[in-house]
């Protein structure tokens, strides 16, 4: 145990992204370790290029819409602390938490959707458009369909979603649209075990 607190003497402000994302020590120091690896000229910082080493990002056919919500608007690198708020989105609810500090943590279901949303919503109008969800239907179904087929199923689920019948679909629409969907299943990835 002393190892594992000497270690976390390297994390910037580590106790306050174990409160603020919920990852434990032990976490924390693997992510470190691998934000460190992935640093690749070890100047503390992350550029896009630097996710190339994530093999699952590179065979992900959304891979580069998920590297780009790493990055706010208009920044070009990300650090460590940045780093793990993005992946806190990743970590998987603790079902016996009763306490109503889930509502706020960054891997709450609202917090999963509104990222989720944001990788459709491409031009950050707070609507995905059918041209949006057109191109990542592209990506994640490619040449599995025709592209009369992704014409037909964004036009479906427009329809289905829309329920202002304003031609596109809000944030609200979308987590209504997903209410039955169990979101932190699919938005969660096992940490470090």
């Amino acid at each position: 145990m002393g190892s594992s607190s000497s270690n976390m003497n390297h994390i910037p402000n580590a106790q306050e992204l174990m409160q603020e994302t919920g990852f434990s020590a032990a976490h924390l120091l693997r992510l470190y370790e691998r934000f460190e690896f992935l640093d690749r000229d070890g100047k503390g910082e992350l550029s896009p290029d630097d996710f190339e080493a994530v093999r699952e990002l590179a065979l992900n056919p959304i891979g580069g819409r998920i590297i780009e919500a790493f990055f706010p608007q208009g920044q070009e690198t990300v650090d460590f602390a940045s780093f793990v708020r993005v992946l806190a989105h990743f970590r998987p609810n603790d079902p016996n938490r009763k306490d109503g500090a889930q509502q706020d943590q960054a891997n709450s279901r609202t917090r999963k959707l509104k990222f989720a949303f944001q990788l459709y919503d491409q031009d950050r109008d707070g609507k995905i458009s059918r041209n949006e969800l057109l191109q990542v239907l592209r990506a994640m179904l490619g040449i599995q369909v025709t592209e009369e087929q992704l014409q037909s199923i964004a036009e479906r689920a427009i329809q289905e979603a829309d329920l202002d019948r304003d031609g596109a679909i809000s944030f609200d629409e979308f987590k209504k649209s997903l209410e039955k969907v169990n979101i932190d299943h699919k938005m969660s990835v096992r940490f470090l075990k």
